[in-house]
């Protein structure tokens, strides 16, 4: 008899999915050891926050007291450092080629004479665009040390030789102000985006793990014997929870620890914590039903979820992609909740505007779940919901 109670709704179908945790302790570490390494090794691979003292190339063919002085504000500028001054751009770009330096920079013969006669000089950067996250960022610092050069050139040398009145500005500017980041954080842009990845996948591949051993094993009848919906809300409640806790830690360690804080509603994100994991429990459950076999699950798993950093729209814009990766990225949890959580986190937007990823992932958790739960009907008829 207390068997049989203890076997009864949610409760009991929860203890049954606890008690094979424990005494499995690879899938018990899949979902407790594993998640929290990975945000743990990926918090300190990233925990320089920001790209400092990027090697580059110094070609000064003009070798003046002006050109040796933008060399030292280019060394002294945080993002890069001068690894080589190479006689000759070939020599320079064969460095560049070796991936030794990630830019080039030129400095032409005679330029600060040009300059001295308020005449115009170039300097030529360039950069390895095939690094373009760290060729950008040194493209950034030189055009910044540049400019400051030119600041200070234009008020010491040419206002002193040919009057205030010979120094122009230049007709039109542009002020150039960061939104939401404006440390330029790559730990805050990439970890933001690396947590819910990896999290989603490592939820949906345990649940489907949780689901395709029942068939695996042959115990699909014993573990639906409570009921069709009280022994799958017992089976991934605990995969649910679990995995929701791990990305509001992460939350909490990228915008508490390291980040300014969250702009909106932090039970706004908590509750898309929540629903990226129901989402990704619907989907295990359509592909372990549809296929019915756990390897092919998981293997559908890895090419779909696995996918989603790719296709979120947040790495790479999806504006005129083929039809192909706009529909996929539609499907995909993962880009409702980083709308969400861009949305809520970092730009601070009013609720009204995340009800639409919102409502994007309670759409993909009930129809990947309702097909998974009509496709689990049809493998065990008999049991009763």
């Amino acid at each position: 008899m207390a068997a049989a109670l203890n076997q009864r709704g949610v409760g009991g179908a929860w203890r049954r999915e606890w008690r094979y945790l424990r005494g499995n302790r690879w899938e018990l570490a899949l979902v407790t050891v594993l998640p929290l390494a990975m945000l743990v090794v990926m918090a300190w691979m990233f925990s320089a926050s920001v790209m400092r003292d990027l090697p580059i190339a110094v070609v000064d063919l003009d070798n003046s007291p002006d050109s040796r002085h933008l060399l030292r504000m280019l060394d002294a500028s945080p993002g890069v450092a001068i690894a080589t001054r190479p006689a000759s751009l070939p020599e320079a770009m064969a460095q560049a080629r070796a991936l030794q330096v990630n830019a080039v920079v030129l400095i032409p013969r005679d330029v600060t004479r040009q300059l001295r006669r308020a005449e115009a000089g170039t300097v030529i950067a360039y950069y390895n665009a095939s690094y373009l996250a760290s060729g950008q960022s040194a493209m950034r610092d030189i055009a910044e040390a540049v400019t400051a050069f030119n600041a200070r050139l234009m008020t010491e040398q040419v206002a002193l030789q040919r009057g205030p009145t010979k120094v122009r500005a230049a007709p039109v500017a542009v002020q150039s102000n960061i939104l939401y980041n404006p440390a330029r954080s790559y730990e805050l842009f990439l970890l933001s985006l690396i947590f819910p990845a990896l999290l989603s996948l490592v939820a949906t591949l345990a649940m489907t793990g949780a689901l395709g051993r029942e068939l695996r094993d042959a115990t699909l009848a014993q573990w639906l014997a409570p009921g069709l919906w009280p022994a799958l809300c017992g089976k991934l409640a605990p995969y649910v929870l679990l995995f929701s806790l791990y990305g509001v830690l992460g939350i909490v360690y990228l915008a508490g620890v390291r980040g300014d804080g969250v702009a909106g509603s932090w039970l706004l994100l908590v509750l898309g914590q929540l629903l990226l994991n129901l989402s990704s429990a619907g989907i295990a459950l359509l592909f372990v039903a549809g296929s019915r076999d756990m390897g092919t699950a998981l293997s559908l798993v890895g090419l779909g979820i696995g996918t989603s950093l790719a296709f979120s729209g947040a790495t790479f814009p999806i504006i005129d992609a083929p039809l192909f990766t706009r529909v996929w990225n539609h499907l995909l949890p993962l880009t409702g909740y980083v709308q969400l959580q861009m949305q809520q986190w970092f730009v601070g937007a009013p609720a009204r505007v995340s009800l639409s990823p919102l409502l994007t992932l309670v759409a993909i958790t009930l129809v990947a779940g309702g097909v998974g739960v009509l496709l689990l009907r049809r493998i065990a008829p008999k049991v009763s919901s």
